[in-house]
């Protein structure tokens, strides 16, 4: 027992905890996990974008090490939905934390098609919950209310305890006409309400914007009206996920009598798991992408990836004439239907730039009622707090200043605020809510199915070469550590081939390995860490950079 409570925090065998290890403080990337009487229970497993503060990395992911030490105590991992940010991160963490899944219709169908890509399947329990149902995970017992949100099938989880019920919402609005499933149950959150909730741990996304979110009705609406007045061909990019957009999409470019092409695998996994839970059915078979070049202009729309500017995404690969089945240009019109989630504002402008060079004419939701936030603004987080009245508030999922003006608004509808952020252990009962202790939270890049620290070697390496350069030597040497013939520099990023600073690197590093002392020559590492000191030095003069420095030693 003692060393169950050293590792596990204060009276782990006795409180209600809230320990966020990823997406809060932060957008992307939520890892949640709440611990009742010594065993834990998580909520969301997402991914993140490396964005301007890490160009080295496409994707992160929350670093699960502390969960994963713990996995024995684990009774399961719930998805709310079937976002990036939310069940990104299964198929890459799963082999860590072993433990069952549990998820709605739509979000199981997402998940298997990722493990199944990800050679998981066979092992991973994926448990579907029907929607709107109840499940007990002890000590834990979970009943899951209705949302509407930018995906099908959202859901927030009540979690009842013996020291309380806290809700945790997930992501959310109030939409009364979504298109695709129900809207928020606001009857179910008022029960809730009326039964006593110690705790809300809600979405913070929007908490800055005043009014209303919108509805996805009005955004079909337009999206109709402006797909028909168009002409040329027309592509539009959306979160893959949010099928009633596609569907919406899809009926626009119908009515304006174009056929339509899916671009991305994202997009047709997201298309194959709608049918199989019941959507689109009224949608008929989408063109092949192969095929879609065939088709006249004016009558072809397509829906790809790339909202987000992703490098690797298909409007990527159009924007840069690189698609092997589909080209833009002069009199085409592209619709960014979507918003720019913080962190990839640089590269969706540049992508959008570049096909405005190309000759497209970009639309987006600045200009043009193209997308509605699938997020709560502050009319609709008002009316969630008269609906559910916890005596607590616990903003998540939003950056710092997207907390504190949810915690002011909290505030302000007679809720008692507490701000944490990833790390925090928020002691919920019994006694009185505070924050007891941290845990180590961190993030790793995903790199080719690797699982890379952020901070570690490997990026700090790539990251330093990304900014200095990278210069590598080759040395001959004989057995007594004497130069033989010239030594050969290469500094691809740092060097032109006529600048002439390569020849004089190379004659200075031959001079210092002759200068060495004997005995250090005749040593492998330390001549060639010599040989490294000597570069790093001469380039750092020349230069005024630091690089990455990697000697060949070649002893004849």
């Amino acid at each position: 027992m003692d060393d169950f409570m050293a590792t596990a925090g204060p009276d782990p065998a006795g409180d209600l905890a809230f320990i966020p290890l990823g997406g809060t403080g932060e957008i992307g990337m939520n890892l949640n996990v709440y611990r009742c009487d010594g065993r834990l229970l998580a909520i969301d497993c997402g991914i993140g974008f490396g964005g301007p503060e890490n160009p080295e990395v496409d994707v992160m992911v929350p670093d699960p090490t502390w969960l994963a030490e713990r996995r024995d105590r684990l009774v399961g991992l719930v998805v709310t939905h079937a976002h990036e940010d939310h069940v990104g991160a299964v198929a890459h963490l799963w082999p860590q934390l072993r433990c069952p899944v549990y998820a709605g219709p739509f979000v199981s169908a997402v998940l298997r098609r990722k493990l199944g890509e990800a050679g998981l399947l066979g092992e991973a329990k994926i448990v579907t919950v029907p929607l709107g149902g109840k499940l007990s995970l002890a000590p834990f017992d979970l009943e899951f209310l209705r949302v509407a949100h930018s995906v099908p099938e959202a859901q927030a989880v009540a979690i009842r305890t013996r020291h309380g019920t806290v809700l945790h919402t997930g992501d959310w609005k109030l939409d009364p006409d979504p298109l695709i499933g129900e809207p928020t149950d606001e009857a179910a959150f008022g029960r809730l309400g009326g039964e006593g909730v110690l705790a809300m741990v809600c979405d913070s996304t929007n908490a800055l914007v005043e009014g209303h979110s919108g509805s996805e009705a009005e955004v079909r609406r337009n999206l109709t009206a402006i797909i028909r007045s168009l002409t040329g061909r027309v592509a539009v990019s959306c979160f893959a996920t949010n099928v009633a957009r596609v569907e919406s999409i899809t009926k626009a470019a119908m009515a304006a009598g174009r056929q339509v092409a899916l671009f991305g695998r994202s997009l047709r996994n997201a298309e194959a798991a709608a049918r199989e839970c019941g959507y689109l059915t009224d949608i008929p078979p989408y063109v092949p992408e192969e095929e879609a070049g065939y088709i006249p202009d004016d009558n072809l729309l397509i829906i790809c990836t790339g909202s987000q500017g992703e490098p690797r995404s298909a409007l990527s690969k159009i924007a840069a004439d690189t698609h092997p089945n589909i080209a833009l240009g002069e009199g085409d019109t592209v619709i960014f239907s979507s918003r720019m989630i913080p962190g990839n504002e640089r590269g969706i402008l540049q992508l959008q730039d570049q096909l405005a060079r190309r000759g497209c004419k970009v639309m987006t939701a600045d200009d043009h009622m193209v997308h509605v936030s699938g997020h709560p603004a502050r009319d609709e987080l008002k009316r969630l707090y008269q609906l559910v009245k916890p005596k607590y508030a616990v903003p998540v999922h939003g950056e710092w200043r997207h907390l504190s003006e949810h915690a002011a608004l909290a505030r302000e509808l007679q809720t008692i605020p507490i701000l944490v952020e990833d790390g925090d252990v928020l002691q919920l009962g019994p006694g009185r809510p505070e924050v007891v202790e941290g845990v180590p939270t961190g993030r790793l890049a995903v790199d080719n199915g690797r699982l890379l620290p952020l901070q570690g070697g490997v990026l700090a390496a790539r990251k330093r070469m990304l900014f200095n350069g990278v210069v590598m030597a080759s040395l001959a040497v004989d057995g007594a550590g004497r130069v033989l013939g010239t030594p050969q520099i290469s500094a691809p990023g740092l060097l032109d081939g006529d600048e002439g600073i390569g020849p004089q690197l190379a004659a200075e590093l031959a001079r210092a390995v002759t200068d060495l002392p004997s005995g250090l020559r005749r040593e492998d590492d330390a001549l060639r860490e010599a040989a490294r000191t000597v570069l790093r030095k001469a380039v750092g003069r020349r230069l005024r950079k630091r690089p990455n420095v990697e000697v060949h030693l070649l002893r004849v």
